[in-house]
C-alpha cells in the first residue's frame, strides 16, 4: 500500500524563480490497485506525486509511505521496494554494455560475479532481451533501451515500478511493445502518461490539474474528465 497523508510540495517562499507556488497541493490518497495511470498537463504535478513514491522528491507537508516506511525517514528500505523508470533511458542506463548495466542493479543482491552474470542474464530472458546482452546500449533502438532500463529495474527485485512517461520518446511499434511488458508484470506499477488510451487501460487513475488531484476513479472516467475539462478550456495554461 502507498499512502499520501496530507502529502503536498510548497516551494519556499524566499525562492527566488518561484516562491510560495503551490507544485502539488496536499493531498490524501492510497494507491493499491495493480495499475495506476496519472494524467494531466505538463506542469501540472504529475511528475512530482510520482517521484514522492519512492523518494526522488520529499513532500513539504505530510508524508508519504509504502507499505508503512516512510519515504524521508526510511529511503533506503523504500527504494527496495520502489523502481523507478524515467522518460528518457539513456538518463538511466550506466553501463556501456546491456548485460554490464543489468549486473550493476544486481550489485548488491549478488556479490559473486559469476553468479551475477547469471542473474543477469536470467533478468534479460525473462523479458525476452537476451539477444542484447552484449549490444552496446547506443546501437539499441529506443524501445530496446527503454526495455533494457525497465530490465535493470526490474532485476533489483522492487515489487512496485513507478514511470515518468515512459512511452513518450517511442515510436508506435516500441509504444506497444513496452505498454505489452509493462501490462504483463507481476509488480504493482504507477505510470504518467499522455497517452489517453494508454491510461485507460488502467485500473484506476488520477487526473492531476493546477498541482491538485482533481479526479479520482475508474480510467475511462478519468480520462473522460480530462477531455472535457481540456475542451471547455479549463485546465491550467
Amino acid at each position: 500500500m502507498i499512502r499520501f497523508n496530507n502529502a503536498g510540495l510548497l516551494l519556499p517562499a524566499d525562492d527566488p524563480t518561484q516562491g510560495g507556488r503551490t507544485v502539488l497541493a496536499p493531498c490524501r490518497v492510497d494507491l493499491a490497485e495493480s495499475r495506476i495511470a496519472v494524467i494531466g498537463a505538463n506542469g501540472s504535478g504529475k511528475s512530482t506525486l510520482l517521484r514522492m513514491v519512492n523518494g526522488l522528491v520529499s513532500p513539504s507537508t505530510g508524508s508519504v509511505t509504502v507499505h508503512g516506511f516512510d519515504t524521508v525517514a526510511q529511503a533506503k528500505a523504500v527504494r527496495r521496494r520502489v523502481g523507478f523508470l524515467f522518460t528518457d533511458p539513456l538518463s538511466q542506463l550506466v553501463m556501456p554494455i546491456v548485460s554490464e548495466d543489468v549486473e550493476l542493479s544486481l550489485k548488491a543482491s549478488h556479490k559473486d560475479r559469476t553468479a551475477r552474470s547469471a542473474a543477469a542474464l536470467a533478468a534479460l530472458a525473462e523479458l525476452g532481451l537476451e539477444h542484447l546482452a552484449q549490444r552496446s546500449i547506443y546501437d539499441l533502438s529506443g524501445g530496446e533501451r527503454q526495455l533494457v532500463a525497465l530490465c535493470s529495474v526490474l532485476a533489483a527485485g522492487q515489487d512496485i515500478l513507478v514511470a515518468d512517461e515512459p512511452t513518450t520518446l517511442l515510436d508506435l511499434a516500441n509504444d506497444e511493445l513496452l505498454q505489452r511488458t509493462l501490462g504483463k508484470l507481476r509488480q504493482q506499477v504507477i505510470y504518467a502518461t499522455h497517452d489517453l488510451d494508454f491510461a485507460a487501460t488502467a485500473d484506476r487513475a488520477l487526473l492531476v490539474e493546477g498541482g491538485r488531484i482533481v479526479f479520482d476513479g475508474h480510467a475511462s472516467e478519468a480520462v473522460a474528465a480530462y477531455r472535457w475539462m481540456v475542451r471547455h478550456g479549463s485546465m491550467s495554461a
